[in-house]
This record gives structure tokens, C-alpha cells and sequence, in this order.
């Protein structure tokens, strides 16, 4: 069973600084793209951040020059550093990575998986 655990959210002052942590667990053959989403009460989810298992990334403007994603492929963990918090980032984020399960490794078919969601609150 491959599922993937968040950790790091909390409430912090704007201008303050969170640091999000994704790990992929279960018997897991390749991790392809991993990323961070999220979704503020009454909207849609939204992308973050996405990185290649290359280490190509991608940002939502709003977050450019604030947020950076990273990934340790030996650890099967993803990464969102968040600065400059602002109100408006207030939300659930949530970690989402396509990954081959070992136990369909032959047929390469990849797998999206997301975790449980992890608070983030910025207050003003």
C-alpha cells in the first residue's frame, strides 16, 4: 500500500516562515512528478508547486520568488519552503506525486496519489 504523509503545517505571523514535508511510503518501484496544491475555503484546489524527478520545477506566480520545492529521491520526500507567508496563503495543502508501485512494476502503470492535507494559517 503506497500512501503519502505530510507534516510541517501550522499557524504562522505574515512574513513568517513554514516548512512542508511529503513522504512517500509502501513499496514503491519510481517516483515520477511530485508537487504541493492547495485549497482555500470556497475555492478550487490549485497547483503550488510541482518538481520533475529531474529537479525541473514549476510555480503558480502568486508564490514565485517565496515558495521553493525540493525533493530527496533517496528519501521519497518532497519538500515546500514557504516565506514571506502572506494571509492569502492561508489554506490546506496537500502533496501529490504520480509513483509506480512495486507491485505493478511490470506494467508501468503510474499511479497519482495524494495526501491527507496539511493546515497552513497566516494571520495578519
Amino acid at each position: 500500500q503506497v500512501q503519502l504523509v505530510e507534516s510541517g503545517g501550522g499557524l504562522v505571523q505574515a512574513g513568517g516562515s513554514l516548512r512542508l514535508s511529503c513522504a512517500a511510503a509502501g513499496r514503491i518501484a519510481s517516483i515520477n512528478t511530485m508537487g504541493w496544491y492547495r485549497q482555500a475555503p470556497g475555492k478550487q484546489r490549485e497547483l503550488v508547486a510541482v518538481i520533475t524527478s529531474g529537479a525541473s520545477t514549476n510555480y503558480a506566480d502568486p508564490v514565485k520568488g517565496r515558495f521553493t520545492i525540493s525533493r530527496d529521491n533517496a528519501k521519497n520526500t518532497v519538500y515546500l519552503q514557504m516565506n514571506s507567508l502572506k494571509p492569502e496563503d492561508t489554506a490546506v495543502y496537500y502533496c501529490h506525486a504520480d509513483i509506480l508501485p512495486s507491485a505493478v512494476a511490470g506494467t508501468g502503470f503510474i499511479r497519482s496519489y495524494w495526501g491527507q492535507g496539511t493546515q497552513v494559517t497566516v494571520s495578519s
